[in-house]
Order: structure tokens, then C-alpha cells, then sequence
């Protein structure tokens, strides 16, 4: 049993003490106005903490890397010398809401909870420098033109209806300090399901607007996205883009695809006749882009853990295509290089039986031993899409990600 103190739920978001952990995972949970801070590793377990098909009875979080589940359903183990999945159980947690905020502290973590609380009130202060950095394309736009025609001949054979094509900037900053990098996003993006990871010297700085998973109970929620614009500081052009974004048929067939996959999956774990559509094309609005979102729960049929949930919608459709097993092998033939904890998943399980687990989207990925920092953003391909106007949207994807952080 967990001994747990209220906060202030003021406190600040990343508390100093953060730079002393080796391990902990931040989730922002926006549309309950939540945020969830897990920290430290006192234990890595095999799977969700639960009795047999019961509720998951403690905290435990989630990383998952998108190389985990092969196209053939078996699991690849490591990624580049590491786990692609990882389930832990936290030293301790913070969970926040708008009106409260309670530590859960691990029994056997030898943390004194009045200590810690006492130490969280100092947070990483954001001097206000710009973050910049010489990105460098690992795919010109050349080679991205001839992928996406290849890819496209698959489309026209039949062979696939929709493939998420993603290519990736590097760079070497090892000045990078990314714990001001990660408040910069979350000021500067809105992003309603970022997340903040470091396992050692790998830290992953997601200012995610998609969700994975979603689950209260035994109802569980999906919400693939697809179909972006960006924002205008001018009224009227703003409006405009956002209505084209409801409107563009091209847009809508993809987020739908991905729909019908996700409605797959689910169907797998779900209880008869209980997976329905909440939510078609709905718009979203984030201070830098405008996207498309559509929604889908199901109720877990009797006997199904949560584990069997994740692996039966992993790797999620918004970033794999359809028919999704295909469309994975096409992924791996074009883009050359394992995605890593791009396009996986970040989040955390609570015993009141609720979790949330994003998309790792708008996402750097740093290695402090190497100084090497990679940002990689896809897009969508059906027979209705422009190639070149998909290269411009992978663009204005990094853009939201660059210019966030260059600005204070």
C-alpha cells in the first residue's frame, strides 16, 4: 500500500529534482485537465501490475518503441540494444488536478513522503535563451518524391490503401538542455498528451496532440488522427483553413482508414456489439495546427487484461496504414531506419483503473552520450494525395516543433 500525502496542486509542473533521476515519465492528460509525473524505477515487471484479468492494482507505466511488434505479430525484444517495451512500477507519483494534488509514495522506496513534498516546490526555470540548432534531413526532398511514388504503386496494385511515410532530421547539440526544451513545447504547443521520458541517457520530449489509449474501467478509447493545417495569426485566414480541413475529402478518407483500423482492432478484445463511433472528423485547434479526429471505445470483453488491449491496437493505425501488416513491411523498405520510441507510446496505468497512453509524435529524441537529437514527422498516403503538398505537411509538422522551441 502506497502512502499518500496531499500537495499544492500549484506546484510546478517539473520540479527540480527531476535532474537528479535517471528514470521518470511526465504525461499531460489535457482533456481531464491532468497531469501525472512517475518517477524512478522500483521495479520493471514482466506486464501490467493486475491479479488475472482484474484491474491493474498499483501504478505502473508504459513505454513502448514502434519496432516491438512485427509485421507477423511475434515481438522484437530490443531496438538498438534496448527494450522496445518497457512496464515499471514508480518509486513515486504525483498526480495533479485542477484542485488537488496527492503523492503516492512507493512502501519500500525509502523516499519520506514530507521530505519530497517539502522538495517539490522548487521547479527548472526556463532562462528564456532561443533553442536552435543546424537540422540536417536524412531524406532530401528527391528521394522522398521517388519513396512516395513507389509507395503509391502499391497504393494503385491494391496492395495497401494507406501508408504512414515518416522521414527524419538530425542534428548534434549536445548543449541541448532538455528539460527546458520539453517546458518550452509544453508552453509554446498546447500539446494535450505530451509527454517528457528519460530512461538513463535517452530522453524523448513529445509535445504529442494524439491519444493512443485511453481506459477507464473496462471501457477503453481510441482516437486516431489524421489530416493537418496549420494556424494563421489572422482571423478570418484561420477559419478558413480549419473549415477547408473539415471539408477536404482527401483529409477525411485517411482519418477515416484509420478509424476502420483501430474499429479492427478493438473489435478483437472488445465485448459483443460494443465498439461504436463517439466522435467522425471532429477538428481540433492547437496554437500551431488545426487536426482532424475521430473517436471510437469499446468495452473490454470478460477475461481481457489491458495488456492484450495494447497489443491488439499496437503499432496504432494513424501511424502504420491499411491493411496494417503491409503497410509496415512498405514503412520498413522506404524509411531504411528503425523508428524507436517514434511513433510508440508513453504512458502510465493508476489503480482507480483509469491510463492514458499518447501517440510519441512532434518528438525529439536525444542522447546525451552522443549529443545527437533526432526529430522526425510523417504523413498519410492515399491515391487522392498531393506528393508534393505531403512533403510541405511533414514541414510544417517540424516547424511547429523548431519554432516552439526557439521561442521563450
Amino acid at each position: 500500500m502506497r502512502r499518500s500525502i496531499d500537495l499544492d496542486p500549484g506546484l510546478p509542473l517539473l520540479p527540480a529534482l527531476l535532474r537528479e533521476e535517471e528514470q521518470f515519465l511526465f504525461r499531460r492528460v489535457a482533456d481531464q485537465q491532468r497531469t501525472v509525473l512517475c518517477v524512478g524505477e522500483q521495479e520493471v515487471l514482466p506486464g501490467p501490475p493486475c491479479d488475472l484479468h482484474g484491474p491493474v492494482n498499483d501504478w505502473c507505466t508504459l513505454s513502448i518503441d514502434y519496432e516491438w511488434l512485427l509485421p507477423d505479430g511475434s515481438e522484437a525484444p530490443h531496438n538498438d540494444g534496448a527494450p522496445c517495451v518497457r512496464w515499471t512500477r514508480p518509486r513515486w507519483v504525483v498526480d495533479r488536478h485542477p484542485d488537488r494534488a496527492v503523492l503516492h509514495v512507493h512502501p519500500d522506496s525509502g523516499v519520506d513522503p514530507a521530505d519530497l513534498a517539502h522538495r517539490l516546490v522548487t521547479g527548472i526555470h526556463d532562462p528564456g535563451e532561443r533553442l536552435e540548432t543546424d537540422w540536417k534531413l536524412t531524406t532530401d526532398k528527391a528521394t522522398y518524391l521517388a519513396n512516395v511514388e513507389l509507395l503509391l504503386r502499391h497504393v494503385q496494385r491494391g496492395d495497401i490503401y494507406e501508408v504512414n511515410y515518416c522521414t527524419e532530421r538530425t542534428a548534434l547539440w549536445p548543449q541541448l538542455e532538455p528539460y527546458v526544451a520539453f517546458l518550452r513545447l509544453l508552453q509554446r504547443s498546447g500539446a494535450p498528451f505530451a509527454a517528457f521520458h528519460r530512461l538513463g541517457d535517452r530522453f524523448v520530449l513529445s509535445a504529442s496532440p494524439e491519444r493512443f489509449l485511453a481506459f477507464d474501467g473496462p471501457r477503453v478509447v481510441g482516437e486516431p488522427m489524421k489530416g493537418t493545417r496549420p494556424r494563421s495569426p489572422d482571423p478570418d485566414t484561420d477559419d478558413r483553413l480549419r473549415q477547408e480541413l473539415m471539408s477536404d475529402a482527401k483529409e477525411r478518407s485517411e482519418n477515416i482508414m484509420a478509424l476502420d483500423v483501430m474499429r479492427h482492432d478493438l473489435s478483437r478484445i472488445a465485448d459483443r456489439a460494443s465498439v461504436v463511433v463517439n466522435e467522425l472528423c471532429a477538428v481540433r485547434t492547437y496554437p500551431r495546427v488545426h487536426q482532424l479526429v475521430s473517436t471510437v471505445s469499446a468495452r473490454m470483453a470478460p477475461g481481457v487484461t489491458v495488456e492484450q488491449v495494447v497489443r491488439a491496437a499496437f503499432p496504432m493505425a494513424s501511424m502504420t496504414g491499411a491493411p496494417k501488416e503491409r503497410a509496415m513491411e512498405l514503412i520498413a523498405g522506404v524509411e531504411g531506419a528503425p523508428r524507436g520510441a517514434f511513433s510508440g507510446t508513453l504512458g502510465f496505468f493508476a489503480p482507480d483503473g483509469t491510463a492514458d497512453l499518447n501517440v510519441v509524435i512532434r518528438a525529439l529524441v536525444f542522447d546525451r552520450r552522443t549529443g545527437v537529437v533526432s526529430l522526425r514527422t510523417g504523413s498519410a498516403l492515399t491515391a487522392l494525395c498531393d506528393p508534393a503538398a505531403e512533403w510541405e505537411e511533414c514541414q510544417v509538422k517540424a516547424r511547429s516543433v523548431i519554432d516552439a522551441l526557439a521561442h521563450a
